[in-house]
């Protein structure tokens, strides 16, 4: 996907913060990239592993403003821009759905960052902190999609990651994110419901984003195309625990999901992307998440 490039992104609510010690010592390599998977891709409870004493750990991060991100064509050449850029669209599109839930902050960090959740490394991947309501993103994850979890490396594939956060970010306003804890394992349960919506969310932006605009009023994005959609669908199904379990155990255990098979990630994805409505991604109430076009 393509911003204009003479796009405003200036007000793009994406900093960079984090580095430094304090994180936790989770191990390199794929085994901490699944272990970080396990715990938060896309979503589920960080505090539970990245360092404890959550209420009690005040948030370190230092926020830097992305000064030299200002301009859609900054976007389509930067990651960090991107991401920038993308929070913008983002909260075009909610303040439009839900005008009475604030937009959250998305924090670029390296190496290791402090929320109110706990440390973290850049290990843990992408992950949104409910208690300081901040999207944490060490953009360095998407070499890890593509280079070890099988994603396509596109643009849209990294506005997706960040689109899903903003979805648990939207949850965390209606309620919805408790659930993930109350029900946490199994292909029916509460967790893997939290996940499929906040992937049927990044759809349903997806489906508007050529629609939104920037501060002046002019448009973001072009339209969509059909690689950019396949792009998505790459890094959705590359984060299913399906794909995750059999390439590092080499068997499948629904059991133990949390996040959602491939199939459902691309197809609760697709759903909210055709739809363009936020309000067909009911997860939590549909009689069975595999049933995704009903």
């Amino acid at each position: 996907m393509t911003f204009r490039e003479n796009a405003n992104i200036g007000s793009g609510r994406a900093s960079r913060g984090g580095g430094g010690g304090g994180g936790v010592a989770v191990g390199g390599g794929l085994g901490a990239l699944v272990l970080a998977l396990v715990v938060m891709l896309l979503g589920g409870d960080p505090g539970q592993v990245l360092g404890g004493g959550q209420e009690q750990q005040a948030s370190q991060v230092e926020n830097v403003d992305l000064a030299e991100c200002q301009t859609g064509a900054d976007a389509n050449a930067d990651v960090d821009c991107r991401m920038r850029a993308t929070m913008v669209s983002l909260e075009d599109y909610w303040t439009a759905v839900l005008p009475d839930a604030d937009p959250t902050n998305a924090i670029l960090f390296s190496g290791s960052v402090q929320t109110q959740c706990g440390g973290a490394t850049s290990a843990v991947g992408p992950f949104y902190c409910p208690l300081d309501r901040r999207i944490y993103l060490d953009t360095s994850f998407f070499n890890q999609l593509e280079g070890q979890l099988g994603a396509d490396g596109g643009n849209f594939s990294q506005m997706y990651v960040l689109a899903h956060e903003y979805g648990h970010h939207i949850q965390n306003y209606t309620g919805a994110l408790q659930y993930s804890q109350q029900d946490p394992r199994g292909p029916e349960s509460g967790a893997v419901r939290v996940e499929l919506q906040a992937d049927c969310f990044a759809g349903a932006w997806a489906g508007n984003a050529s629609r939104t605009q920037d501060d002046e009023g002019q448009l973001l994005l072009e339209e969509l195309s059909r690689e950019d959609v396949e792009s998505a669908l790459s890094a959705a199904s590359a984060v299913g625990d399906d794909s995750i379990q059999e390439q590092m155990q080499g068997q499948v255990t629904p059991h133990t999901w949390s996040h959602g098979s491939s199939e459902q990630r691309m197809g609760w994805f697709m759903r909210g992307y055709e739809s363009g409505d936020a309000n067909q991604c009911d997860t939590l109430n549909a009689g069975s998440v595999e049933d995704y076009q009903g």
